[in-house]
C-alpha cells in the first residue's frame, strides 16, 4: 500500500478481510463470501460514522451481486451527492468491481463510458495482489474514496459539476 497516506493505511487495516474464494456462481460458497463482505462494510460505515466521516449508503440485491447507493463528497463545505452502483463481475473476486457514477459520465477523463470510474492505475493492481482478501469495502476505501477527492474538486473547479443548491433562477414575464 505504498503511496497511501497515514490515515487510509490506518482505516484500511481495520477493514476485515475476507478468507472466502467465491464468486456470483459459486452457490453456497458466494453465500459464505457475502456473508463476509456484508460484515466488512458493516465494520467500515461503523469506522467512518465513529470517525464523523461517513460519506456512502449502499445495499444489493438478494443474490448480491447488483449494488447502489450513493456517495457524497463535501468540497468547500458543499456536499456533492452522487449515484453509485455496480455490479459484481462472474470472475468475482479475480476481477475487481467496476465502480459507476453514472451522472458523472463524460464529465471527467478519468472514467470510462457508463460513467464507470477510472481505477486501472493505482487500484487494480491492489486488488490482484490481495485477491481474495479484499471485497467491496476495500473497494470503496481504497478506489471510490480517493477518486472522490481527487476528482470532485476539479470537476467543482471546472465548473463541470455545479451544487444542487447553485441554481440560477428566471423569472418569466406574466
Amino acid at each position: 500500500m505504498d503511496g497511501w497516506d497515514a490515515s487510509t493505511k490506518s482505516v484500511v487495516t481495520k477493514i476485515p478481510l475476507l478468507a472466502t474464494r467465491a464468486g456470483p456462481r459459486d452457490g453456497a460458497e458466494w453465500t459464505k463470501r457475502l456473508k463476509e463482505e456484508y460484515q466488512a462494510l458493516i465494520k467500515y460505515m461503523e469506522m467512518n460514522k465513529a470517525n464523523d466521516n461517513d460519506w456512502f449508503r449502499i445495499s444489493s440485491g438478494a443474490d448480491g451481486t447488483k449494488w447502489k447507493g450513493k456517495c457524497w463528497y463535501v468540497h468547500n463545505l458543499l456536499k456533492y451527492e452522487f449515484d453509485l452502483q455496480f455490479d459484481i463481475p462472474v470472475t468475482y473476486p479475480a476481477t475487481a468491481p467496476e465502480i459507476e457514477l453514472p451522472e458523472l459520465d463524460g464529465k471527467t477523463a478519468k472514467m470510462y463510458r457508463g460513467g464507470k470510474i477510472c481505477l486501472t492505475i493505482h487500484f487494480k493492481p491492489l486488488w490482484a495482489k490481495n485477491c481474495p482478501r479484499f471485497g467491496v469495502a476495500h473497494a470503496l476505501c481504497l478506489g471510490l474514496a480517493p477518486w472522490l477527492a481527487a476528482e470532485v474538486p476539479h470537476l467543482v473547479e471546472t465548473g463541470m459539476i455545479v451544487h444542487k443548491d447553485n441554481v440560477t433562477i428566471t423569472k418569466t414575464a406574466s
